[in-house]
């Protein structure tokens, strides 16, 4: 093996020291029975924590496609030639940027209503909420994007004939979308792990079932070390997910017939 090999497992290695340290700690304090897949309760505790699975999942996936879309729309108002344009994107931007999701969330469900007379149950509250702040920093990844793509691009569009919905449309977002895919696919990780704050107003996802098993058979540490492997899986699996349609991009950018950006 060679030493670049060595010097690619090593930090593999490094990430195996916590669960050692986790197994070696397995000790007649512990409680781990509670979640031994081996055992019926410790299979039925583990189950009631998965089915958490789905909601964590749906939440995340509605308020980060909402998310996206408000954040779009919001930077294309800021990149508009109107004024009053950039400043409305410019107030929203600031303004839900600067609003915490827990506080968000619990507008949505118990301050809503008494507003607006609309009540909206614990999953559209999550959602909203979620998707609102998310759509800020949306729009500044979008508008960076947007920014990166070359002058050039532009002018050569103007010199075709495009209008400036059609450059924008066909010349400037597939370019720009292509360049934000990592971040997009970061902040796809951060929506899934603020979902977990949904569980203040009852959302059945992965952090309240966890909650609702922990007050059951009071083994706290037991239970939210499970809970962390589980985001942990859900994060590795969006990453891998990422980083694959980062390379279908890539290749299909590289197809003949497309124009690469200077």
């Amino acid at each position: 093996m060679n030493d670049a090999s060595r010097r690619t497992r090593r930090p593999q290695r490094w990430l195996l020291l916590p669960l050692l340290l986790l197994l070696a700690g397995c000790g007649s304090s512990f409680g781990w029975h509670v979640v031994d897949p081996r055992l019926p309760a410790g299979w039925s505790n583990l189950t009631f924590i998965l089915e958490g699975f789905a909601a964590t999942i749906q939440v995340a996936l509605a308020a980060m496609l909402l998310s996206i879309v408000l954040g779009l729309i919001v930077a294309l108002l800021g990149a508009a030639p109107s004024r009053p344009a950039r400043i409305l994107a410019r107030i929203w931007v600031e303004g839900f940027r600067a609003v915490p999701i827990l506080v968000m969330i619990l507008w949505a469900f118990y301050g809503l209503p008494i507003v607006t007379g609309i009540r909206l149950d614990v999953f559209a509250a999550a959602v909203l909420a979620i998707a609102l702040c998310d759509s800020a920093f949306e729009a500044e990844i979008f508008r960076a994007g947007i920014q990166s793509v070359e002058l050039g691009q532009r002018e050569a569009a103007s010199a075709l004939g495009l209008s400036r919905w059609h450059t924008m449309r066909f010349v400037i977002l597939p370019q720009a979308i292509r360049r934000i895919l990592p971040a997009l696919g970061n902040q796809f990780v951060y929506v899934v792990k603020m979902s977990s704050l949904a569980s203040v107003i009852g959302l059945p996802e992965l952090t309240r079932k966890a909650n609702e098993l922990v007050v059951t058979v009071f083994r706290p540490l037991e239970i939210y070390t499970v809970l962390i492997v589980c985001y942990l899986v859900l994060v590795i699996a969006i990453s891998a997910g990422v980083r694959w349609l980062e390379r279908r991009l890539a290749v299909a950018g590289r197809t003949p017939g497309r124009i690469e950006p200077a």
